[in-house]
């Protein structure tokens, strides 16, 4: 009786794997047919594999040809710009994110950005308060969507300009079948089109037309015991879950002499020390002082950033950063919460990278967060065996809207988007 309940489980999981399977190939195909519609590179179009210089898809439209009224709405919605400097919009954005935002296949996980992650994320210097765009239903004024846009400095391969970088584009789970994200995207588009910029560039776990680049996310374990019994990590066969924390443990302290965390007026010597890392790299943001200082000094919780100064010359050799975002725990009755940290921006000057990138694991680990991540661009490699990092199951791929360009290596992208 019991073989026949265990085969009649694994059957059963068997036919949910294959319906979950096939809502995301229809998602997949829905997306598709929108996407087919916008001035992105198609997926059958192996043109650009052989583009000596990028351009735009479509070309530059004057002012008096863009459409000067919000696209429509059904009936019972309605748009909004929000203002999240009010602690109540807030407050909504957050629980509308916390509800209804990114959760892994298996629905373990969802994210859920901080308050304080959302101040940071939405209002860096130049942000426009109509990059904030909300949907709500009239009757009762429930906040049902939102999507985002910061400014950026983007270089991608030859071509550099200021463009959106797109984010927490979120619709509530019980009206997914209203179409509300397509007209999110070309609501947003419309907004940045009225700014007299016709790109932007944006991230998302699927596939769709067409990525320019894309990285696998690879997770170094901190809280070995907690991952493992939410779900996150496998204990490896005839590993015991001691062994496996040995074999993770890390010092108390960060092992480079003269390394601290980042204070105001490091902030010039650590963005030039990053723009000069990044200068070889095909995708990446051309940082002015300003933009990083908002995006790397500490915040409690949000970002964390350190040097290495000289202690003879006093000069700023190296930098290190990483940013928190915590995923609630949706199928555990052990724990609510999983804190990943995530390797930010780096140069290194005196110390090898695996180094610096150890230290950011044992300053991570002693902020008592559970995982470190990093994506599989550009030296990060080199340091994952060593260091005990091991492959993730996700994927980003990165876009850019309205571009075309030859498509770029992994190990040549230098973009970190939250």
């Amino acid at each position: 009786e019991d073989g026949g309940k265990k085969k009649k489980d694994a059957m059963q999981e068997l036919r949910e794997m294959m319906e979950a399977a096939s809502l995301r190939k229809a998602d997949a195909k829905r997306e598709y047919k929108f996407w087919s519609t916008q001035p992105v590179p198609q997926i059958d179009d192996d043109s650009v594999l052989t583009l000596e210089k990028g351009e735009p898809i479509e070309a530059d439209k004057p002012a008096g040809e863009i459409q000067k009224e919000p696209y429509a709405l059904l009936a019972q919605f309605k748009w909004e710009d929000m203002d999240l400097t009010q602690e109540d919009q807030l407050d909504e954005l957050y629980r509308l994110l916390h509800e209804n935002y990114v959760e892994d296949d298996e629905a373990n996980f969802r994210f859920d950005y901080s308050k304080d992650f959302l101040r940071w994320a939405l209002f860096p210097p130049e942000w426009r308060p109509e990059w904030h765009l909300a949907v709500r239903v009239i009757a009762s004024g429930k906040l049902v969507a939102f999507i985002s846009a910061v400014p950026v400095r983007l270089f991608v391969r030859e071509h550099v300009q200021n463009m959106p970088e797109i984010n927490f584009l979120c619709v509530h789970k019980k009206l997914r079948s209203k179409r509300l994200a397509p007209v999110l995207i070309k609501e947003i588009t419309r907004r940045v089109n009225l700014t007299g910029c016709f790109q932007a560039v944006y991230t998302a776990g699927t596939y769709l037309p067409r990525p320019v680049t894309a990285n696998r996310y690879y997770h170094r374990a901190l809280n070995t015991k907690k991952l493992i019994n939410v779900g996150f990590s496998r204990l490896p066969t005839r590993m015991t879950m001691s062994r496996a924390m040995k074999l993770n443990s890390l010092p108390a302290e960060p092992q480079t002499k003269g390394l601290r965390p980042m204070v105001s007026a490091d902030c010039a010597a650590a963005c030039a020390l990053v723009n000069r890392a990044c200068s070889h790299y095909q995708l990446k943001i051309e940082w002015s002082e300003s933009d990083f200082a908002h995006w790397h000094l500490t915040r409690d919780k949000v970002v964390h950033s350190y040097v290495v100064e000289n202690p003879t010359t006093h000069e700023i050799t190296d930098f290190v950063s990483f940013y928190i975002i915590p995923s609630s725990v949706i199928q555990s009755n052990k724990h609510e919460t999983l804190t990943a940290a995530y390797l930010w921006n780096y140069a290194c000057g005196s110390v090898d990278l695996a180094s610096l990138v150890k230290d950011a694991l044992i300053l991570a680990n002693a902020l008592k967060h559970d995982v470190f991540n990093a994506l599989d661009m550009r030296e990060n490699p080199t340091f994952f065996q060593n260091l005990r990092f091991n492959m993730g199951d996700g994927v980003l791929h990165y876009y850019v809207y309205n571009w075309r360009c030859k498509p770029i290596d992994a190990h040549e992208n230098a973009l970190v988007m939250l």
